[in-house]
């Protein structure tokens, strides 16, 4: 039996080892990259529609114009998986750049046009207005170097004002426009040091994680520090030197000391900046926007106005709970320089029976007294935004029963309910208020903990405004309301047709009289519109053309059907060109479950029939020019109150995986 085995495995390795050794006989070609068939690689090449961002005054659109791909030598780019970001080292920026070549800024009033002035081989990103729209700033990344360019939105003509410094974009967006429309504070790579630390050829020490008899769950995030060398690494990658670029003259002055910056936020009147400075230990278990920081508010010399938090690890935080200390803090928009944040009162931890569960407190400049407690909440605390008249809307969520409020704030009066609602239900979702874009880019600030917060909303007599998708049985149909909040009533103002989808964009008006819309249907690709308020028209802005004609032979389908425990479910069926009904092909369902708190929030359909099939990215959308169909994003709601939801998670998902493909076989 032994020998009989033994000479069976001799024949099966010569067996499997032959071609191989023929091939080394003929002379050995590597392999080489392969290629989808060619109507793929024409969509996918195919650079994608201009992304557009409208300057804070409302007169210009830039389009922003980007290549579709990225080459395999960028791709081959080196790359620091640290902290749980992903890095460049020879540019101190994102591993992916954005990949913009080139922009356009067109006029809203009229139509024109004027290039920017953009560096040979450009690649281009974190494009923003100043906050009067007269400039616009851009960084340019290069082999070995991101450098800060300003353009004037006139004439387009624009300048690297950076000089030698080298802007250092490993932890976000390194810069933001002042109020001053002339002054850009940015984060610089420090100068006069030496190399990068060397991997140690003979380790110092062991690696070490320590437990401390607690329990400490956490979410499994990827790029973790591992090493002693990992934490030298990143000190050394993410240390940058705060300083303030004055467009005009082109002078350069350092504010405070070279410091781990993981968000830098200026104040509205630009004479303060939010400061959170990472410090050690660094953790090997959450990634870097959950190490331990010091938040500050400095002056625009670097000087420290008052120390706002020193917030510990995020290590040991609840899975559904929030940091024990202050959070959330970011800049009153409505004000000069008010500083807003967050306490829990339950230690961040849900499952704790307390009366109140945050608190929100405010302090304004110059930082000097003590802060001021503007609300307490019974429900987990979800944002406060003001309004330009000082009106505070104050929102709170409950996990347990997955309800949210919202509370009007008013000086001297008592708190004021606005709604409470299912969070969960697409269809009784009231929609979001319309702020104001002077920030000149579409976050309010650099990433990290803290935040700009956006814009004050929009308040003209006693009306706020509000735009939501619009969720119906039939699709959605995204809406402006007029809300008054004095008496609680609404109007609306503008709801899309039923065979388009047609969305707010912002205001481009102080009044809300005239607004920019972005509208398609399945035979128009999407375009930008002024709509006026009082009437039914709109006017053209952009004129977009199909960039991909090879998928108009793509139909599609938004289906409807039923869980066998009743649930209504939907998705869309994408059908390869030239399908015929009756036809068989193979199906593709790209699905991810998601929790509801009851069946029927879970049965209220969103998404829409009326889109226009664009396919870009890494989309599995490619697919059907090899003659896929495609059940697209079919809804797997995973349903129970609270935490329970997930105690039945492979029976649900096992069912509504069930009913789609009942529901493909059905279609034929």
């Amino acid at each position: 039996m032994i020998a009989t085995r033994s000479a069976r495995v001799v024949a099966l390795l010569a067996v499997l080892f032959a071609p191989a050794l023929f091939a080394q006989s003929q002379g050995y070609e590597p392999p080489k990259y392969l290629l989808p068939p060619k109507a793929i690689v024409d969509a996918f090449d195919v650079a994608p529609l201009p992304q557009t961002m409208l300057s804070p005054n409302k007169q210009v659109l830039a389009l922003t114009y980007r290549r579709a791909q990225p080459t395999i030598t960028e791709l081959a780019q080196p790359m620091l998986r640290i902290a749980g970001t992903r890095v460049n080292p020879k540019t101190y920026g994102p591993h992916r750049a954005a990949l913009i070549t080139g922009i356009t800024l067109k006029k809203v009033a009229d139509g024109s046009e004027v290039k920017v002035t953009v560096p040979p081989q450009a690649n281009v990103s974190n494009v923003k207005f100043s906050p009067d729209g007269a400039h616009l700033a851009f960084l340019n990344t290069k082999e070995n170097g991101i450098d800060l360019w300003v353009a004037d939105t006139a004439t387009g003509s624009a300048k690297a004002i950076s000089g030698s410094d080298r802007m250092n974009a490993t932890a976000g967006d390194p810069c933001d426009w002042l109020s001053d429309n002339t002054t850009l504070v940015c984060d610089l790579v420090p100068t006069g040091r030496g190399p990068a630390p060397a991997d140690p050829t003979v380790p110092t020490g062991p690696n070490v994680l320590e437990n401390f008899g607690k329990p400490a769950p956490a979410p499994t995030y990827e790029d973790l520090i591992k090493t002693v060398h990992d934490e030298a690494l990143f000190e050394y990658y993410f240390t940058s030197q705060l300083a303030a670029f004055n467009t005009a003259t082109g002078g350069k002055t350092p504010i405070g000391r070279p410091a781990i910056l993981d968000s830098v936020t200026p104040s509205p009147n630009g004479e303060y900046l939010l400061v959170a400075k990472i410090k050690r230990p660094f953790s090997h278990l959450v990634p870097m926007a959950r190490f331990p920081q010091d938040v500050e508010i400095w002056d625009r010399k670097g000087a420290v106005a008052r120390k706002i938090a020193d917030v510990p690890s995020g290590e040991g935080t609840p899975l559904t709970g929030v940091e024990p200390g202050p959070r959330g803090y970011h800049w009153r928009a409505d004000q000069p320089a008010t500083m807003l944040w967050t306490e829990a009162l339950d230690g961040g931890d849900p499952k704790v029976n307390v009366p109140f569960r945050d608190k929100v407190v405010s302090i304004a400049a110059p930082f000097t007294g003590q802060p001021a407690e503007i609300a307490k909440t019974e429900w987990r605390f979800g944002g406060l935004s003001y309004t330009e008249k000082g009106v505070g809307l104050l929102n709170e969520s409950d996990r347990v029963t997955r309800r949210t409020r919202t509370w009007i704030l008013e000086p001297g009066a008592e708190p004021r309910k606005l709604w409470e609602r299912r969070q969960d239900a697409a269809y009784e979702n009231p929609g979001s208020p319309v702020t104001r874009r002077d920030t000149g880019d579409a976050g309010g600030g650099r990433g990290g903990r803290g935040g700009g917060g956006g814009g004050a909303i929009v308040h003209t007599g006693d009306y706020i405004y509000l735009s939501g998708q619009g969720a119906t049985p039939q699709g959605d149909r995204p809406f402006v309301d007029r809300l008054n909040l004095k008496t609680l009533q609404s109007d609306r103002i503008f709801r899309s047709a039923p065979d388009a989808l047609e969305t707010f964009v912002a205001p481009l008006s102080d009044d809300m009289s005239r607004f920019l819309t972005r509208s398609e249907s399945p035979k128009d690709p999407p375009n930008y519109y002024a709509r006026n308020r009082d009437t039914t028209t709109k006017r053209p802005i952009t004129e977009f053309k199909d960039q991909q004609p090879q998928l108009r032979g793509v139909d599609h389908q938004f289906v409807t059907y039923k869980r066998k425990d009743g649930v209504m479910l939907s998705a869309t069926l994408y059908t390869p060109p030239g399908y015929k009904k009756g036809d068989h092909v193979p199906v593709i369902m790209w699905a991810y479950p998601r929790e509801f708190g009851d069946a029927d929030s879970a049965s209220q359909i969103t998404g829409s029939p009326n889109r226009f099939l664009l396919v870009n990215g890494y989309s599995h959308l490619f697919l059907l020019l090899s003659g896929y169909a495609i059940f697209d994003n079919p809804t797997m709601p995973i349903i129970g109150p609270g935490e329970t939801a997930n105690d039945h998670y492979v029976e649900q998902l096992v069912a509504s995986a069930e009913a789609a493909i009942d529901k493909i076989v059905e279609m034929g």
